[in-house]
């Protein structure tokens, strides 16, 4: 008696793709038989070796027309299965109609909410004006830098046209549907440390710790201010205020050697309201306080701070909540606060949403048991039913002729 999308849903989330060895290939070839099943033209686009880019295409009436384009991505991050209920690749569902699986808010739901909602439309002989492309992006949980980002410039995804595209957002616990119309810049910023080194009996001046102590200092006096001010400010969400957290510490190679170099990692989101050249005169400075010898590097610094217009009078958005406000849904606009691959989508000077059309629902991407109900989950389609219509209807633009 299961819902066959439901059933379809719960097939995608057993196909192991979590990371280090994802296994794409099968996600692939899933994606691929769902799509021919639906009559989607299929494309495959493989941007460097081991990763492939799977396109659907649902051809328009005009496609002269910019296209809407709807994205996702298959991999998925590791798993502690001993902190879980159940299997993680397994889509146990419960009495309650809760799919568990690693996957199932982030972000393999939605997948198939898109071409669920097409078979929908298709089975009631739509056909719309504007070309619809889906793109099933790999690498995604691990930055996008061998997926989406070189995809953007290869000449196969200026060929899809694009003029809108919707990617994933967030649960929301409340009644609300959360809407990201930005996200913040990641900035993963590693700070060495040179001292002078020597006998752990001593008190040695100059120390490579001693300077890393005040580089901490500075880094987390910083984060303390940002939380505060978020927690402040009833108006405020994680989206607009700079998060920064420690995450790696290296350095030593004996309980008794003064070491002569430490090093940390950070990983800070920057929200697009911030002036990124600013800030990182802020992170300069906080180096030259802690004294000679010490250095920073980026291993990830976008600058990209593009946001997508909500404004009623851009013809995308006035779709998007024109067809919100029909079906009653609330909406929270927020800046998002990680990274998705919509930002690779507007530093090309494409508009791009982030909506997961999942409200009551608690936020469990990447933390165990992460689960998803298959009403919350049906809903979802009935929505997207809705929007894709709207989107790839929207009257032609002026450049568009």
């Amino acid at each position: 008696s299961e819902d066959p999308s439901v059933t379809l849903f719960r097939e995608y989330l057993r196909i192991d793709t979590v990371h280090p060895k994802p296994d794409y290939d099968a996600a692939v070839r899933f994606l691929e038989r769902v799509g021919t099943d639906l009559g989607l033209a299929c494309q495959k686009v493989e941007v460097c070796q081991g990763r492939v880019v799977l396109i659907l295409t649902w051809q328009g009436t005009n496609p002269r027309l910019r296209s809407v384009l709807l994205n996702s991505h298959t991999d998925v991050v590791p798993v502690f299965e001993e902190h879980w209920t159940y299997p993680p690749f397994e889509a146990v569902k419960d009495s309650q109609g809760n799919i568990y699986a690693r996957g199932a808010q982030d972000m393999k739901c939605v997948s198939i909410q898109y071409l669920e909602a097409i078979r929908r439309l298709k089975a009631e002989g739509k056909c719309f004006a504007r070309t619809i492309h889906l793109t099933f992006v790999p690498d995604e949980e691990v930055g996008g830098h061998k997926g989406m980002e070189m995809f953007v410039q290869r000449p196969e995804f200026r060929a899809l046209n694009v003029g809108f595209a919707l990617d994933e957002g967030l649960a929301s616990p409340s009644d609300t549907f959360s809407v990201f119309y930005g996200e913040k810049s990641p900035w993963w910023i590693k700070v060495k440390c040179v001292g002078s080194p020597g006998h752990g009996s001593r008190f040695i001046s100059n120390t490579a710790a001693e300077k890393m102590h005040k580089v901490i200092n500075s880094f987390l006096a910083f984060r303390e201010s940002e939380k505060q001010r978020l927690k402040s400010d009833s108006s405020l969400t994680l989206g607009d205020v700079t998060s920064l957290n420690l995450t790696m510490l290296e350095g030593g190679v004996s309980f008794n050697v003064v070491p002569s170099e430490m090093a940390a990692s950070f990983d800070v989101r920057i929200p697009p309201t911030v002036d990124l050249k600013a800030f990182e005169e802020q992170v300069a400075a906080w180096c030259r306080g802690a004294g000679d010898g010490v250095t920073y590097e980026f291993h990830q610094k976008c600058m990209d701070q593009h946001i997508t217009s909500t404004e009623e009078s851009d013809p995308w958005w006035k779709a998007f909540s024109g067809v919100c406000r029909d079906m009653k849904l609330q909406l929270k606009l927020e800046i998002f606060p990680a990274a998705t691959e919509s930002r690779y989508i507007r530093a090309v000077r494409h508009p791009a949403i982030g909506f997961s059309p999942m409200n009551r629902t608690p936020v469990l991407l990447h933390d165990h048991n992460e689960f998803l109900n298959e009403q919350v989950f049906l809903r979802g389609i009935d929505i997207y039913a809705r929007l894709l219509p709207a989107l790839a209807s929207v009257p032609p633009l002026p450049a568009e002729g």
